[in-house]
């Protein structure tokens, strides 16, 4: 195919529109997303379980919690490099296949060694899905709204916090913890198996120099609601401007942008309770306070969504980057019950903002086709490795310093990824990357 053809098959695909096609990569996207968050609280009931019946030691249940954040970190490596070697259909299902196969096996183990080494490879394909899952919606939705779509991407995936809690609480006491496997790890592979048809992305084709089967997907995706291909839209839709982010710049961007989030989220959301208590508020209140906090999750996904195809990706996440600082340290020095709920939702939901702005949008823009997997992968595992040592760093806080330390952390983190997005972040609004 000639160099004017491959630069129309460019064009038509960054000037499609919503079709029925991408909203059926929309959905099986979000429905994996939903099944990664899942996860993470499943973990969370079920390692409570392990310790209580026996079944695990307070050593081993470390163990297992931990053999999670060593997969993800795999998990996150790998995916970048089949994705954007192998393509990104073979990264996108064979996550899900190992994923769900492991989970499920999970309900068998005899015993906790097995359960950990069971755990460490699902963990595997849950890190996977994480880069997959955003990277997708990235390649194929409309670039006008793209951060609109990724975005929302992360407000469904943060549903399932108060969903698995509920469904937690309800079969683990009648059907044990077991069940909680058998139930994610099949609704894992049912979608793994009504995934087998998702489409591969035409971004990637083109880079591979597949051009007849990447003009056969792009097609597909601007057809009208009828069914009947769109071709006017190449003159009725504004050709976007292009813009290419050296790769060294984009790794530093993302690593730092989206270490700095996973930092600040499991640090605040993880310790809430704890840090309650040592500002003087009595547990079982704490438990109350912070899930009053948490609704803010969701409605922060949903904000961040909503503002960074308005405002700009850079605009967004260094104010709110700076506004998580200052709230930080303002949440840090309040004692009545009213101001705690009060300040600590804002501070959820501003952290939300970022998660959606950065990990859903932001960092898959920052990368050519060619290298966007990769990127993606490197900075969330770099993102998890650091996730793994902030627990001893928090608890030495905790013993040996004071509460209101942990704080001026999570300032200090948000201020410098402030600065590093300030000055080394592109812009990358309606920006067709390469």
């Amino acid at each position: 195919m000639d160099q004017v053809s491959v630069s129309q098959l460019e064009s038509r695909m960054n000037t499609s529109s919503a079709s029925p096609l991408f909203y059926k990569v929309f959905t099986l996207v979000a429905a994996g997303m939903i099944l990664d968050a899942a996860d993470v609280y499943l973990v969370s009931a079920v390692n409570s379980v392990l310790l209580k019946n026996h079944f695990a030691t307070l050593a081993q249940g470390s163990m297992f919690l931990s053999a999670g954040f060593m997969g993800l970190f795999f998990g996150s490596l790998l995916a970048g490099y089949i994705g954007d070697h192998f393509g990104r259909r073979i990264a996108y299902q064979s996550n899900l296949l190992l994923f769900g196969s492991m989970t499920l096996l999970g309900a068998l183990a005899p015993n906790i060694w097995t359960l950990i080494v069971l755990r460490f490879l699902a963990a595997i394909g849950l890190g996977a899905e994480i880069v997959t899952g955003f990277s997708l919606v990235n390649e194929f939705a409309p670039i006008a709204s793209r951060g609109k779509w990724s975005g929302l991407v992360s407000v469904i995936a943060n549903s399932a916090a108060p969903l698995t809690l509920l469904l937690s609480a309800y079969v683990i006491p009648h059907y044990s913890w077991r069940m909680m496997f058998v139930i994610v790890g099949g609704l894992s592979l049912l979608l793994w198996i009504v995934r087998r048809g998702f489409p591969e992305s035409p971004r990637w084709l083109i880079s591979k120099k597949r051009y007849q089967e990447a003009a056969v997907i792009i097609d597909r995706l601007n057809q009208d609601r009828d069914g009947l291909t769109d071709r006017s839209q190449q003159s009725t839709v504004e050709e976007p401007a292009k813009q290419a982010t050296s790769i060294k710049r984009g790794l530093l961007v993302a690593i730092v942008a989206v270490s700095a989030i996973n930092l600040v989220q499991y640090t605040f959301t993880s310790w809430m309770p704890t840090l309650l208590v040592k500002q003087g508020v009595a547990v079982a209140h704490s438990l109350v306070f912070s899930a009053v906090m948490m609704v803010g999750a969701p409605f922060g996904a949903l904000l961040g969504a909503s503002l960074v195809d308005w405002l700009g990706r850079k605009k967004v996440i260094i104010t709110t980057f700076i506004f998580t600082a200052v709230w930080g340290l303002i949440y840090a020095n309040q004692r009545q019950a009213e101001a705690v709920m009060v300040v600590g939702f804002i501070l959820v939901l501003a952290i939300y903002v970022l998660m959606a702005s950065i990990v859903s949008v932001y960092v898959a823009e920052l990368f050519p086709t060619t290298f966007r997997f990769r990127g993606a992968g490197i900075a969330n595992a770099v993102a998890k490795i650091l996730t793994v040592f902030t627990p001893y760093v928090v608890a030495f806080a905790l013993t040996y310093l004071k509460a209101s330390v942990i704080f001026w952390f999570i300032a200090a983190v948000a201020l410098i990824a402030a600065v590093i997005v300030a000055i080394f972040g592109p812009e990358t609004k309606k920006v067709a990357i390469e």
